[in-house]
């Protein structure tokens, strides 16, 4: 069973950036793909980043490119997104996601990712 858990979320500043932690277990294939999304109160679900785990291609959304950047370290099973210049409206749940693959590229929407973490808190305050 595949199990993702996010961490890294919290309450800081606006202009301060953050770090986010996806840790993933029980992949059963190395062709698979991570997702990050988030979700404010009131919006539905958007897609930031995706990263594929064997050719370590990564893919953004147009809307946030430039303060995200998404990484992993395949020797610990993890995925992170780096958040620069943190402003109130990127207040949310951050979730991160994973897709089976076989190709070299991967989605930036929600609909083909199996699987779901509990999603972590950012919140931030002017």
């Amino acid at each position: 069973e595949v199990q993702l858990v996010e961490s890294g979320g919290g309450l800081v500043q606006a202009g301060q950036s953050l770090r986010l932690s996806c840790a993933a277990s029980g992949f059963t294939s190395d062709d698979y793909a991570i997702g990050w999304f988030r979700q404010a109160p009131g919006k539905e679900r958007e897609g930031i980043s995706c990263i594929t785990r064997d050719a370590a291609n990564t893919y953004y959304a147009d809307s946030m490119k430039g303060r995200f950047t998404i990484s992993s370290n395949n020797a610990k099973n993890t995925v992170y997104l780096h958040i620069d210049s943190l402003k109130p409206e990127d207040t949310a749940v951050y979730f991160c996601a994973s897709e089976r693959i076989w190709s070299d590229s991967c989605p930036i929407t929600p609909g083909p990712y199996d699987y779901w973490g509990q999603g972590t808190q950012v919140t931030v305050s002017s």
